[in-house]
């Protein structure tokens, strides 16, 4: 005969009695709900992350195909940048071509003076008075716009620094420590002051002086003077720095005639002890005509003040 076990449990509700068969089965009912209740909650919870997991499948499925495209796009746009500079490049080379074909044909019209006639010739300097030679040295650009400088970089082409391709250097590089005073090289009157982006010369000067000649200090740091204001030879317009193109700070310096771009070494040298230097180094400038112009306003009836002179002038060719 089986034996069973009775288990009585007593309470504030009385007396219960089970036997040990019945309370196994409750026991085992139980746990099966529990189980069953863990496996459905799971079940709902791996249907959740699965889902999400389609999603960041998806998502990654799009970023990589953003990525392709940007890909493409980069190679793309790579291919141009190496068309433009080729282009660049070419176009350089056909302005090189140009400019010397122009100073050809300038020479056969006669607008160049043939550079085998003697200096006396061309520019009588004995019969200049001193009041003229200063004249000029006020109204043209002479000496350094430092106070001591030294060439780093010539004017004519080289390897551009920062783009490390060949290009023409319009003017000379002049070594000067970030805040060095950069001063005006001739009277004129300021045309820009402010930076310059397209030219890559960052915070820069223009002065336009007498006889269709000016000039250009770049990469500076700070600027002392304002467009439209006049200046003296000798006056400050700024400190030399580092802004726009350039690899480390130093002062970049044109000369111009014309708009056309001259090697500044020559007039950098052009002083009163060494008056001859510029006019035996440039020869497209034409200083016959100019001297005459120049001696005609020292000579006149009243002498006139610089400032007059240079008002006169500033409307000449």
């Amino acid at each position: 005969m089986r034996q069973r076990y009775l288990v009585t449990i007593t309470d504030y509700r009385g007396a219960r009695h089970f036997t040990l068969s019945q309370l196994v089965r409750r026991v085992i009912a139980g746990a099966a709900i529990s189980l069953a209740v863990i496996l459905v909650g799971g079940g709902g919870a791996i249907w959740l992350l699965a889902g999400k997991v389609g999603t960041l499948s998806g998502q990654v499925s799009g970023l990589a195909a953003e990525k392709e495209a940007v890909r493409v796009e980069k190679d793309r746009l790579e291919e141009q940048r190496r068309q433009l500079e080729a282009e660049v490049r070419q176009r350089s080379r056909e302005l090189t071509a140009l400019g010397t074909e122009l100073e050809r044909i300038e020479a056969l019209v006669g607008l160049e003076q043939p550079g085998d006639r003697p200096l006396v010739q061309r520019v009588n300097t004995a019969a200049q008075t001193a009041f003229e030679k200063r004249l000029m040295l006020r109204s043209i650009p002479s000496g350094f716009p430092l106070e001591s400088g030294r060439v780093t970089s010539r004017f004519g082409m080289r390897m551009h620094p920062i783009h490390e391709r060949e290009a023409m250097h319009g003017g000379v590089d002049l070594r000067a420590s970030r805040g060095t005073p950069v001063y005006a090289t001739a009277d004129g009157v300021v045309e820009w002051a402010a930076p310059h982006e397209s030219s890559g010369l960052g915070r820069m000067v223009k002065l336009v002086h007498n006889y269709g000649f000016s000039t250009i200090y770049g990469h500076l740091d700070e600027i002392e003077v304002e467009a439209g204001s006049y200046v003296k030879r000798g006056d400050l317009l700024g400190h030399s720095g580092n802004t726009g193109a350039s690899a480390a700070p130093h002062l970049h310096y044109e000369v111009r005639y014309l708009q056309r771009r001259l090697d500044p070494s020559p007039f950098l040298r052009w002083s009163l002890e060494d008056y001859d230097v510029l006019f035996s180094e440039e020869e497209r400038v034409q200083w016959e005509s100019l001297t005459e112009v120049v001696r005609t306003a020292a000579n006149a009836p009243e002498r006139p003040s610089l400032q007059q002179v240079q008002s006169l002038s500033a409307t000449s060719p």
